[in-house]
């Protein structure tokens, strides 16, 4: 598929949107519950359009006609219908923002935008800007009500990293939706890139494909997570873009990577949380899965941490952390872990450091176990290359 191909390719929430509403819904009903319930108040939305004409120049329909010609196409082409009004802010900085108000679409433009954009690129910052209202407006408001409680989060003195990590990664998904609806509107990837390439650069008329295998090769080159606090890199926006475009395979895991990075204790949002403590209870169960390691002491240090645990517990193996691109922070959690397991009854002590081995070296993490030991455990050499023996016997039986 071309850069000029128009397809039928819809936009969608991305996953990230979903399983966060799908969190809050679960994990946090009674703040859901208050959040959804709170409706915007009359009172707020005549404060929104009144600071909109204190703070900024309207632009009336009838003296733009070229430009809310563009606004109504990209509107249409995105399938919204609300009445619509445009406004140019006091900035020599290129950007445009949506100000949400319930049933009505209004557009904050800074700086020279209307005079250093084409037709297209005017359809793909529009289309951009209207699929913020759109997303908000969609499924009786849950993605705009997830937005406001996170906002409050952060608000609040008690707000946590992973507040702010959760928030920082549903901005960048945003951001990401509405690069697709931008594209849409422009029936192209080209207007919508370049319009990012001019934002961010200030350059005339920069050449969209140069740029999108410029962003390819970055790409091929870095595996580093988005930094983004909102957004995220022009070049991995213009990538995402593209490859959503393309239709082609692994997006949904390349997205992930890109914007959420791997599994670490550094970086955990509100649902990277949940998931990491369900795969802590199975990787419990896989790790006391030899039932002459299931002594009292043991099974009681794991009830201490999970109270409802059960020795039925689905087990969580070493390949489910490596899928998931767990950085050292996991992984030392995890041998933490075992390590407590395996020195909580001397009778059953041997075999468990023996497991314990075995399953580092799954992991990918035995040099840093063996370090472990010898601090934590007091082992001296001879006894962790005799442990080291015993564990390369233990894997080949």
């Amino acid at each position: 598929m071309g850069l000029n191909s128009t397809s039928e390719l819809r936009i969608d929430p991305l996953s990230y949107h979903l399983e966060l509403v799908d969190y809050l819904k679960s994990h946090e009903p009674e703040v859901w519950a208050w959040a959804s319930s709170q409706t915007i108040r009359d009172e707020h939305v005549e404060q929104v359009r009144a600071n909109l004409l204190r703070d900024t120049y309207r632009l009336e329909a009838d003296a733009h006609p070229e430009v809310y010609a563009s606004l109504r196409l990209s509107m249409q082409r995105l399938e919204v219908d609300a009445p619509a009004t445009l406004y140019q802010a006091g900035s020599q900085q290129m950007n445009a923002a949506l100000v949400f108000v319930p049933g009505e679409v209004h557009v904050v433009l800074q700086g020279p935008l209307l005079e250093r954009l084409s037709e297209d690129e005017r359809l793909a910052l529009f289309g951009h800007e209207v699929a913020h209202f759109a997303l908000w407006s969609r499924n009786n408001g849950d993605f705009h009500v997830a937005d406001r409680i996170l906002c409050d989060a952060l608000a609040s003195p008690q707000a946590s990293e992973s507040h702010r990590e959760t928030f920082r990664r549903y901005s960048l998904h945003t951001e990401l939706f509405a690069d697709r609806a931008g594209a849409l509107a422009a029936q192209s990837v080209g207007p919508a890139v370049s319009t990012l390439v001019k934002v961010q650069t200030g350059i005339a008329n920069p050449d969209p494909a140069a740029y999108l295998r410029q962003a390819a090769e970055i790409d091929a080159r870095d595996r580093m997570a988005s930094g983004g606090g909102t957004h995220p890199e022009t070049f991995i926006r213009a990538r995402a873009l593209e490859l959503w475009w393309q239709g082609a395979e692994g997006l949904e895991a390349w997205v992930a990577e890109k914007l959420c990075g791997g599994l670490s204790l550094a970086t955990l949002d509100l649902p990277a949380q949940r998931r990491l403590q369900d795969m802590t209870r199975g990787f419990l169960a896989y790790f006391l899965s030899d039932p002459s390691l299931r002594c009292e002491p043991a099974l009681n240090q794991v009830r201490e941490m999970f109270p409802d645990w059960s020795l039925e517990q689905a087990q969580v193996a070493p390949e489910a952390f490596r899928d998931l691109h767990a950085d050292a922070s996991v992984l030392n959690y995890l041998n933490a872990l075992m390590l407590d397991l395996a020195l909580a009854d001397p009778d059953t002590q041997d075999a468990a450091l023996v497991r314990a081995c075995v399953v580092a070296r799954e992991l990918g993490c035995d040099q840093a176990l063996q370090a472990n030991l010898k601090r934590d455990a007091r082992l001296g050499k001879r006894e962790l290359d005799k442990l080291k023996k015993k564990a390369e016997t233990a894997v080949l039986a």
